[in-house]
């Protein structure tokens, strides 16, 4: 087949094909029956090449001030392979847009 220019149109290869479908064609159901919620003030996030780490935790000195050590007490610790992190990367990144757009840019 020619387009407009003249070129030929490419066939998507099979395996593309295949794999979009079952993206959108799948149907994701949500199980939070073991959720737990936990509050976090505080994340670091460590990394290897095969895998990255996300700590959270709470900030618990109070005089931060005075004080010349800080204490966070770790509470959760997510470990992601980099592709997932690349997803939770983008999904963050367009929330926080969403969120500076209604409400106001945060500055760090």
């Amino acid at each position: 087949m020619a387009d407009t220019n003249g070129e030929a149109e490419r066939e998507p290869k099979p395996i593309d094909v295949a794999i979009a479908d079952q993206v959108v064609n799948t149907k994701v159901n949500w199980d939070d029956s073991k959720m737990v919620t936990t509050f976090a003030n505080v994340v670091n996030v460590l990394v290897t090449r095969e895998e990255l780490t996300l700590l959270f935790g709470m900030n618990q000195t109070w005089n931060a001030a005075q004080s010349k050590e800080l204490t966070v007490q770790l509470s959760n610790r997510i470990v992601l392979t980099p592709y997932a992190a690349k997803r939770l990367l983008t999904l963050l990144t367009a929330r926080m847009r969403d969120y500076e757009a209604r409400i106001g840019p945060l500055t760090l």
